[in-house]
């Protein structure tokens, strides 16, 4: 039997997307987004819920441009990091020794040791509440070699992205293969 639960968000799992852009004074910053997903195919785009009071959102939105990376397993630390610290008051490149790298097409800095970075170009921008959406379209997608599969796409195994219990303030890994998407629900078509 379901119980109310009361107005809750408990959506399992949220992405851990590290947001890297420019600040106003043009330093590499950034922060941890668990907001967000792709919310578009044609042309692709990814969406963020960034909190109006972090100091990245600033730079977002005057360049009109970011990244989203995301970290593998190995890089919990540092990732979690982007979500404690400020950038007013901190260099969270600096603190955890990642690299940024200036993006090919965008104004923003990837995080290279990540194995997966989007560049994004700021496509719409709405206020929520507590937040700002930020709905960027992705013009360049980096992949570290070591991650692809046989077809050049990522293998999530190898990649090994971190994913977010937010309600329970909790990092996991990603569990095993339990089924193939557009064939485990064919059973009941016939």
């Amino acid at each position: 039997m379901k119980k109310d639960i009361g107005v809750s968000l408990p959506v399992y799992p949220a992405p851990c997307f590290v947001v890297a852009a420019y600040d106003e004074e043009g330093r590499a910053c950034g922060l941890m987004a668990a907001w967000g997903g792709v919310c578009c195919s044609e042309p692709p785009c990814i969406a963020i819920g960034v909190a109006k009071t972090r100091h990245t959102l600033g730079g977002i939105m005057a360049r009109r441009a970011f990244t989203v990376n995301i970290s593998s397993e190995q890089y919990l630390a540092e990732a979690d990091y982007f979500g404690l610290a400020s950038g007013r008051d901190r260099d969270k490149f600096a603190d955890t020794a990642l690299t940024p790298r200036r993006g090919d097409l965008v104004d923003a800095p990837l995080i290279e040791e990540f194995p997966i970075s989007f560049e994004c170009e700021v496509v719409h921008s709405a206020d929520l509440g507590s937040h700002t959406l930020l709905v960027g379209k992705v013009v360049k997608t980096w992949a570290q070699e070591d991650c692809l599969d046989g077809t050049g796409s990522p293998d999530p195994v190898k990649v090994r992205p971190l994913i977010f219990a937010p309600r329970r303030a909790t990092y996991y890994a990603l569990g095993g293969e339990v089924g193939r998407a557009y064939s485990a629900g064919k059973k009941f078509q016939q």
